[in-house]
């Protein structure tokens, strides 16, 4: 699958001249053929071409970047008049996802429902056949002119379309899948793939436009262990050619300037055939000298045909060793594909099925490409291969990590053929301490790959145990029942060879640049070699701190730890809810110690009696596991007072068998068979679904609350033979405020031991501690009212309570307040002082118009007389000090409302009221 950046129409050079030849091609074929058609007359007469018997193409690129825009009929001679070209998109115009070009209009437009675009991306995921632009191509690299023999034809040895993905060849051929691409911006290549064999060599590689292929140690692809993996590699703008090779090797693989040693043939041990009987096959003739197989990777052939291991800061592929390049140490371990003679760290033995004691026979025979189980004394007896490991060397450019406790891994790949139950055995072995089952496989198991995870730096011995059958009979029935493991890897081996060297960061010292270990949360920059800090909320790839790419992003409701080497819940959450809007805090510190929950009893089929027992941690502690699951069996067995050993596990979820001591009879029950359910914390939320996880609320009792259930999840590191992908465990923390904290587990109503499928475990935890904090939403608010002058404010919890912690419930509030009968005797008071007030002002008012009433008069009687004699006074003259107009009596009166007209009458500058006046007689007005 290629992504952005991608154009599936690669540009050509000399584009214009290629246009302009194709046109007069075009128009010299058209008069050729028209003037055959009038010529002859006898050819059909073409109707006009309909839209759906053409579509749009575009011409290659030019040099300007330009192209057109070209109507091709689906079945070229069937229709004429197609729409004339016309200029079509710049080359580097691209649709968004979700979107497609629409070539009719040139324009994007969206998908319709229930369809999908990669926008300027391409997915091939249908290989029926080989898709367009895709080629394959095989080879045989083993050619050798001395040898006479003929060179196997690899014609058929390629890549083959399988329906829902494509297969390449398992034999000595080389087969190489082809993808040629020109990228008009940098983009993206991803591809899945499954490769579980490691007897073959896959790689991975591009070139650019100069042919160079690109110069990273990725293009060796390693041996997938969980089923299918995703790998992805940055492509450059430009024309790519991006390259899947694939070679396998088998024991008699012919190698360049091959040495010739002497093939001999002997009876297998014991020798249960009779060589004279009728029909039996002779021994071959020994001393026939053939080419000698190859070394295993980290070795190289000496000149007497014997393999020895390259020094320490070399690798080899099997042949000649090569020094690691400036800035890269060697990756030591030790890699087993060809099975030649069995390797010096390697013993194979039986041992009785009946009386457990060992016969000193050979277990397991060697065959070239694989290692099977040898025919044994009987069919009940442990054929036993044992491969010890001295001790561990993680590589220096790796810091140490006291939660990701993973020192190294073993990785085989194996196959049982049986006809009855016959069972497979892989057991490890901590510094001489007794072996512990690990796995164990029952009945006929395809070739598959199976890894293990070291976490503690000590001598380790590994064990394949192989018994045809448990029936305690003597005798050989079933000697066709093999089991075969084809290659053994083991990484970080102390004093080991490495196939390969992986990019370290540089220190400066007096003797040049060497290796050294980056700060913890740093990876390793591949060109400069420097050590650069991973971005916020991620964390860091173990093992594998090599460019930007190695810091993977935290999962939901997570953060990163102080060193960037795992992901954890601090204890808090958040959520937000659009009906109504508001948003969720949580606090689950109540919940962050460890606690345990026991399932329900469960008895074997001889009654005894035992149970499973969980012991869980949830959150915080910066991420530190502190569940601890112990077996003390061996511990029982040791008398007061002395040392025992006991294997325990940390993890965050673990769980162990108990037997009870009334079963046992010791003091103490039995712990047994610890199994971690929950190394990594992959995210916090409240979806059903998170990276392939699934928490079925349904197993459940429904939650009743309206707050949704917050999930945990987690994953195991541990792969068995039924859980692929490893174990899985959800916690659902649910609301109950009913549930003091840290609150009552409960297991699946159905699936009474945690799991109903032995791979997924889920619980279910209620507790007031998660439920969210407490905010102003939560509670109501009443208002009492004014009493005696005081008015109360309190604050109640909204019923049912659904919260815990947060804020506090407010304090009662007294204010002081006024009562009505206050504000009536306000208002009374006020409206009497507001009636005198109008008392005085009309008094007032009154008063002044009288005074206005007697000027006005004076003013008519002196203008009645203007024109005669005045008439004689009527009495004294007005002393001083008096006023006349205080005892003047008028005859005629004014209404009220004459007399305020009268008041507000206009005055003059002088101070003195304009009157207008008439006569007595009604004539027109006087002067005065």
């Amino acid at each position: 699958m290629v992504e952005p950046g991608l154009n599936p129409h690669p540009s050509a050079r000399g584009g214009g001249r290629s246009e302009r030849l194709t046109s007069s091609l075009m128009w010299l074929l058209l008069w050729a053929g028209t003037t055959f058609q009038v010529t002859l007359g006898t050819g059909p007469e073409l109707h006009a071409c309909k839209e759906s018997e053409y579509h749009y193409e575009y011409t290659a690129c030019d040099s300007t970047g330009s192209r057109w825009r070209v109507a091709v009929p689906h079945t070229p001679g069937l229709c004429t008049s197609l729409p004339d070209p016309v200029k079509g998109t710049e080359c580097s115009f691209s649709c968004n996802a979700g979107e497609f070009l629409d070539m009719k209009d040139q324009s994007c437009k969206p998908c319709a429902e229930g369809r999908y675009s990669l926008g300027t991306g391409i997915r091939f995921d249908e290989w029926d056949e080989l898709p367009h632009g895709f080629a394959s191509l095989s080879a045989n690299l083993e050619v050798d002119d001395s040898i006479s023999e003929s060179t196997e034809n690899c014609t058929s040895s390629k890549w083959v379309p399988r329906g829902d993905y494509i297969a390449s060849n398992t034999d000595e051929c080389t087969a190489t899948l082809m993808y040629a691409v020109n990228l008009k911006q940098s983009g993206t290549v991803n591809f899945e793939y499954y490769y579980p064999d490691s007897s073959i060599i896959f790689e991975f590689f591009v070139q650019n436009d100069q042919c160079q292929p690109n110069a990273d140690d990725s293009r060796w692809m390693k041996t997938t262990e969980k089923g299918w993996e995703f790998h992805s590699v940055e492509l450059n703008r430009g024309n790519n050619v991006l390259y899947w090779r694939t070679t396998a090797f088998s024991v008699w693989s012919k190698v360049s300037k091959p040495v010739l040693t002497q093939l001999m043939y002997k009876w297998a041990m014991p020798k249960i055939c009779g060589e004279d009987l009728e029909g039996a096959v002779k021994l071959p003739a020994s001393g026939v000298k053939t080419r000698c197989p190859p070394c295993n990777p980290g070795f190289f052939k000496t000149n007497n045909s014997t393999c020895e291991p390259c020094p320490y800061g070399s690798y080899s592929n099997g042949s000649d060793c090569t020094h690691c390049p400036a800035g890269t140490e060697p990756a030591v371990g030790f890699e087993y594909k060809w099975w030649n003679t069995l390797p010096s760290n390697m013993e194979t033995t039986v041992l009785s099925g009946i009386n457990f004691e060992y016969k000193g026979l050979t277990g397991w025979e060697v065959a070239g490409d694989h290692i099977y189980t040898a025919v044994g004394a009987s069919d009940n007896d442990f054929m036993i291969l044992t491969l010890v490991v001295p001790g561990f060397r993680p590589p220096q450019s790796v810091m140490a990590d006291t939660e990701n406790k993973e020192v190294a891994r073993i990785t085989f790949v194996f196959e049982t053929i049986c006809s009855v139950n016959c069972e497979l055995y892989f057991m490890v072995g901590m510094n001489s301490r007794t072996n512990t089952p690990v796995e164990t496989w029952k009945g006929t198991k395809g070739k598959q790959s199976y890894t293990y995870t070291i976490e503690e730096n000590a001598t380790v011995s590994f064990t394949w145990a192989f018994q045809r059958t448990t029936l305690h009979e003597t005798g050989r029935k079933y000697t066709n029942d093999v089991a075969k493991i084809y290659s053994i890897n083991v990484t970080n081996v102390m004093g080991g060879v490495a196939s390969y060297c992986r990019p370290c960061a540089l220190e400066a010292s007096d003797l040049g640049s060497s290796c050294t270990s980056c700060p913890a949360g740093h990876y390793i920059d591949r060109d400069s070699g420097t050590c650069h800090l991973c971005p916020p909320n991620t964390i860091l790839k173990a093992h594998q701190p090599y460019g930007a790419q190695a810091c993977v992003p935290c999962g939901p409701g997570t953060k990163n730890n102080k060193i960037h080497s795992l992901c954890y819940n601090d204890c808090t959450f958040s959520l937000s809810r659009n009906t109504p809007t508001r948003i969720f805090n949580y606090n689950f510190s109540a919940l962050s110690g460890t606690v345990s929950l026991a399932g329900a009893p469960s008895f074997t089929s001889k009654g005894l009696k035992y149970f499973h027992h969980f012991t869980l941690n949830l959150c915080g502690n910066q991420g530190k596991k502190m569940s601890v699951c112990t077996d003390n069996v061996t511990d029982l067995r040791i008398p007061e007072g002395e040392a025992g050993f006991s294997k325990s596990i940390t993890a965050y979820v673990c769980q162990v068998v108990i037997i009870p001591s009334e079963v046992t009879g010791y003091k103490a029950g039995v712990s047994s068979q610890p199994v971690s359910l929950a190394d990594r914390l992959i995210g916090v939320s409240t979806d059903m679904t998170l990276e392939g996880i699934i928490s079925p609320a349904e197993l459940f009792h429904p939650e009743t609350s309206g707050i949704p259930d917050i999930v945990f999840f987690f994953r195991s590191n541990d792969v068995t033979q039924s859980c692929s992908s490893g174990r899985s465990t959800t916690i659902r923390l649910r609301c109950n405020p009913m549930k003091a904290a840290p609150g009552t587990l409960q297991l699946p109503s159905m699936c009474s031991d945690g799991t109903c499928d032995g791979c997924n475990f889920h619980f279910l935890w209620e507790s007031v501690a998660a439920c969210p904090l407490c905010s102003a939403s939560d509670y109501h608010t009443f208002v009492s009212s004014c009493v005696a002058g005081i008015q109360k404010t309190t604050y109640m919890w909204r019923e049912p309570k659904m919260c815990a912690g947060g804020i506090s419930l407010p304090e009662q509030k007294v204010t002081i307040c006024k009562t009505i009968d206050f504000w009536l005797k306000v208002g009374i008071s006020a409206g009497t002082c507001t009636a005198i007030l109008l008392t005085v002002l009309t008094c007032y008012f009154w008063k002044k118009n009288q005074k206005l009433e007697y000027k006005y008069s004076k003013l008519v009687m002196n203008a009645t007389l203007k024109d005669c004699d005045l008439p004689a006074a009527d009495s004294c003259a007005i002393m001083e000090g008096e006023d006349v107009e205080d005892d003047l009596i008028f005859t005629s009166k004014k209404s009220l409302f004459g007399k305020i007209k009268s008041f507000t009458s206009k005055r003059t500058p002088d101070g003195f009221d304009s009157v207008p006046l008439k006569t007595s007689s009604g004539g027109p007005d006087m002067d005065l």
